[in-house]
């Protein structure tokens, strides 16, 4: 049967990062979804655009009623307003705290494989990266996971100069939904340590069937959230994220690293997308995503099992980006991109973007008929490689 989903608009020649940037090729890399967002976003959006004024923007009351009802009615998660600081981005918000937070030299952990912007985001701030690798668990030969290596976390985190670890929640690339219990057991390690826990939750809304996003904060009710709809409405483009900072200093500190980088200002698409997806109409919506999302899911998983052997991939958790190994080729994941693009024209994801060499991200956030069309070029590209 067909769906909305499978309706996806041609976003070719619409400016379009993913699709514009290489017309010529079949996009299944940035983290950007080929679907129109909700219904209720969208007549949001139009409303805003018919007022026909666009000047500087006041954030009122309804959007921290929308976030605050969101977070508490599907995540159990209560936010007060005064924790909240709005940017454009997630990424501009972990520059920003990291800049309020971390002294130029220290140390900020990060799981690898991980988000790249979180190298950069450390890099620019003149810290240092200090890598707390997760373990590969293998489930079978065409399935495996992700663990912490939590003996190597307390080791990182007891140096004195590592004072922030910036975890993943959901984990992007690994697919996991981390469980309360290990979120626990990060927090009493980083505690003890002290060390100030950053939790990048951007795609806290797409879990899979049977998994749950637990906030950090439920854990750790001193550490720092970054929130935004903009992964599971699709709303990248309308530029709109939150930190939630329950404590009162650290506020001021990433207050003003938010202005010193000029990130203090949101446009009025943010914020009235935010107050129209976080509502029971965009609830509706995200959870018929949420079943192509996991179909897609299982397909991929499938095909790859029947067509390409000894190419497991990874138990997607959450998030929309499967993880493969491609290790048995013997190339660098950077060159088999490069390969990948130029004999079939699908464009996928190198695992050393992230930090792990052997892999490729594959987005699966596209019509059925697109992901079906890229397998099926890239299995075909690989067998012939043996």
């Amino acid at each position: 049967m067909t769906t909305p989903f499978d309706l996806a608009p041609d976003r070719r020649g619409s400016g379009s990062m993913k699709w514009d940037e290489r017309p010529d090729a079949l996009p299944l890399w940035v983290a950007d979804m080929d679907f129109t967002t909700a219904p209720c976003v969208i007549n949001a959006l139009r409303l805003r655009v018919n007022h026909g004024v666009f000047g500087y923007t006041m954030v009122r009351p309804e959007y921290y009623k929308a976030l605050q009802w969101w977070f508490a009615r599907y995540h159990g998660l209560p936010i007060y307003k005064e924790s909240v600081m709005y940017v454009p981005g997630v990424v501009p918000a972990l520059s920003a705290i990291i800049k309020a937070l971390v002294v130029p030299g220290n140390g900020v952990i990060v799981q690898t494989p991980v988000y790249n912007c979180f190298f950069s985001s450390i890099r620019n701030n003149g810290c240092r990266i200090v890598e707390n690798p997760l373990r590969r668990v293998d489930l079978s030969e065409s399935e495996f996971t992700y663990e912490m290596d939590f003996e190597n976390l307390e080791a990182v985190a007891s140096d004195p100069q590592n004072t922030m670890l910036l975890l993943c929640n959901p984990h992007n690339p690994a697919g996991r939904a981390w469980t309360g219990e290990e979120l626990a057991q990060v927090s009493d390690i980083c505690r003890r340590n002290g060390v100030t826990v950053v939790s990048d939750e951007i795609h806290c809304d797409l879990t899979m069937p049977g998994f749950d996003y637990v906030p950090y904060q439920l854990v750790d009710s001193e550490a720092i959230a970054c929130l935004s709809p903009s992964k599971a409405f699709n709303t990248a483009g309308l530029q709109i994220a939150n930190i939630v900072c329950p404590d009162k200093e650290m506020r001021r500190k990433i207050d003003r690293a938010i202005n010193i980088n000029e990130v203090c200002d949101v446009n009025p698409f943010g914020v009235e997308g935010l107050i129209a997806a976080y509502s029971p109409e965009g609830h509706e919506w995200l959870e018929q995503l949420r079943g192509y999302l996991y179909d897609n899911y299982l397909f991929l998983r499938d095909y790859v099992a029947e067509n390409l052997a000894g190419v497991p991939v990874t138990k997607l958790e959450a998030t929309y980006l499967p993880w493969l190994d491609i290790s048995r080729f013997g190339t660098p994941s950077e060159e088999l991109e490069e390969q990948i693009l130029e004999h079939t024209g699908v464009w996928v994801n190198s695992g050393s973007m992230y930090g792990t060499d052997g892999f490729i991200r594959i987005n699966i956030a596209c019509t059925r008929a697109n992901l079906e069309k890229g397998l099926h070029r890239i299995c075909e590209y690989l067998k012939c490689r043996g």
